[in-house]
């Protein structure tokens, strides 16, 4: 167990071969623990295989408006964004980051797939097909097919979950994009 800002909580880089601990030392700050969530991002893509129709390096600059909206939150929250984008750049390099509804979502082909946003005690992750996933640590959002994760702590993250997620967004999708054409009628699209 490590201490992040006086509370202990287990910091584990999340990696599926190595399962390695992530060592902080006794009192740990934010830009440390986000360093040591970053490593393990960084040790996930380096043994991860490149998502399909992907090329080169899936090493991806965070986009400025998403930046801009991580560095607005709070130290805990700013932590967490940071975390959780660099995670899904890394995961679906192919995807297109952008600010939608004031919070960062990426999207294939116009599509909304996933984003996240600070709500008043935790950053809420929103899969937009997450109910298909059949994953029992995603919660049921709304009406569609909605699921999320919340977190109040950057040691919360599970790499390993939300590389599996990322995964499953991409090959499991709802027609969000069309959804006013079809009159609220959701249809599959992979």
């Amino acid at each position: 167990m490590t201490t992040f800002q006086g509370r202990y909580l287990p910091l584990y880089a999340a990696v599926a071969p190595c399962r390695r601990p992530v060592e902080l030392r006794e009192r740990a700050t934010a830009e440390e623990a986000e360093f040591a969530v970053e490593r393990c991002a960084a040790m996930t893509r380096c043994i991860s295989p490149p998502p399909r129709g992907v090329v080169g390096s899936n090493e991806k600059n965070m986009h400025p408006e998403t930046q801009k909206y991580n560095d607005a939150q709070e130290a805990d929250a700013r932590a967490i964004c940071n975390a959780l984008a660099r995670a899904i750049n890394a995961q679906l390099p192919d995807a297109e980051n952008k600010i939608w509804h004031a919070h960062p979502v990426w999207f294939f082909d116009g599509n909304p797939v996933v984003g996240y946003s600070k709500l008043k005690h935790c950053v809420r992750l929103l899969f937009w097909s997450g109910q298909s996933f059949d994953e029992p640590s995603l919660a049921a959002e709304g009406k569609f097919k909605a699921a999320e994760a919340r977190y109040t702590d950057v040691g919360e993250i599970k790499l390993e979950d939300l590389a599996r997620w990322c995964a499953k967004a991409r090959d499991i999708q709802w027609d969000y994009k069309n959804i006013v054409k079809r009159k609220g009628r959701l249809e599959r699209l992979t």
